[in-house]
């Protein structure tokens, strides 16, 4: 099985964009302020996060990142 995509909601794309470079993602599409894409370094998955006005309530989704290194 490949993981193809994961897309999660943001209240701010520009805050948004610099955590996840800051986690080692690629940021291979940049449609401010509704969307971002970016490539996993390893494998062929992409995560995308899209703008939105509120989050979802509830338990929401979870995403789990496995880094070596979080400097």
């Amino acid at each position: 099985m490949n993981l193809n995509q994961i897309t999660v909601s943001s209240l701010n794309l520009e805050k948004s964009i610099p955590f996840y470079e800051k986690l080692g993602l690629k940021l291979i599409v940049k449609s401010l302020p509704n969307y971002a894409t970016f490539e996993c370094p390893n494998g062929n998955s992409t995560f995308s996060i899209h703008q939105t006005e509120s989050l979802p309530k509830g338990d929401g989704i979870y995403v789990y990142f496995e880094c070596k290194n979080l400097d």
